[in-house]
């Protein structure tokens, strides 16, 4: 984990240097619309149906110079492809043009639950 959270802080830098851009055209509600469609297209290797959906994302937030928290958690603490999916989170949302730096925390706190899920990911799993 904490290799993972050194090479973000890593990318974040270079990032950074790279995107001294204009931000006259960024929008906050248009960026927070890509994040979901981004974090619509993350998944979890063992279910076929994505961390948005499945309830995974407990916080997102963007600031006004669009730096952009996320807050998630994963279906179980053990789950081994974990690093794959924060980085997945990370790398895709600090490409979009916007954004300028992102943080993404895991937390275990509260845990997880099917009753997380949205109705969409619930049809999908059968379990409605």
């Amino acid at each position: 984990m904490e290799e993972n959270k050194n090479k973000q802080e890593e990318t974040q830098q270079s990032n950074k240097e790279e995107k001294k851009k204009d931000k006259s055209n960024c929008d906050k509600e248009k960026v927070k619309e890509q994040i979901i469609k981004v974090l619509q297209n993350v998944y979890d290797p063992e279910i076929p149906v994505d961390i948005w959906n499945l309830g995974l994302v407990y916080k997102l937030e963007i600031s006004d110079d669009f730096n952009v928290y996320i807050e998630m958690t994963l279906t179980a603490p053990g789950c081994p492809v974990a690093g794959d999916i924060i980085q997945d989170v990370y790398y895709n949302i600090a490409a979009l043009p916007c954004v300028e730096a992102v943080d993404v925390n895991l937390t275990f706190d509260p845990p997880w639950n099917q009753d997380m899920m949205t109705e969409e990911a619930k049809l999908q799993l059968g379990l409605m």
